[in-house]
């Protein structure tokens, strides 16, 4: 339902690794965020984001259990979403898709990320 491909990785995108998150921007983040993001190419979303669906990064599959209320539509729009691998089932930031409580996968150039 939703592909995209990591394009750069900031200078200090691995800052949030030890709370358990990661922080995504298509190409037009701004210029004071870039070094912190891991920037991702703008694409469409085909249906609705919900708890019922996985995310794949690399080869690593997470379950979904929470989608903040802006996800759908931050990620479509900006490419831009937070990954918080912390297992909540409440949505504290609105922009934050939450995945199930487990260690951030190595994200480079070139990884794919999926919706499934």
């Amino acid at each position: 339902m939703y592909k995209t491909i990591v394009k750069d990785v900031g200078s200090e995108a691995s800052a949030f690794v030890e709370e358990g998150m990661i922080i995504l921007f298509g190409d037009n983040a701004p210029e004071e965020l870039i070094d912190y993001c891991y920037i991702i190419d703008i694409n469409s979303i085909e249906g609705e984001i919900t708890e019922s669906q996985k995310v794949l990064i690399g080869e690593k599959i997470f379950e979904i259990t929470k989608v903040g209320a802006s996800v759908q539509k931050n990620l479509a729009e900006l490419g831009h979403i937070t990954l918080k691998f912390d297992g909540s089932h409440e949505a504290e930031q609105s922009g934050t898709l939450y995945l199930e409580e487990a260690e951030v996968p190595n994200i480079e150039i070139g990884t794919e990320l999926k919706i499934l």
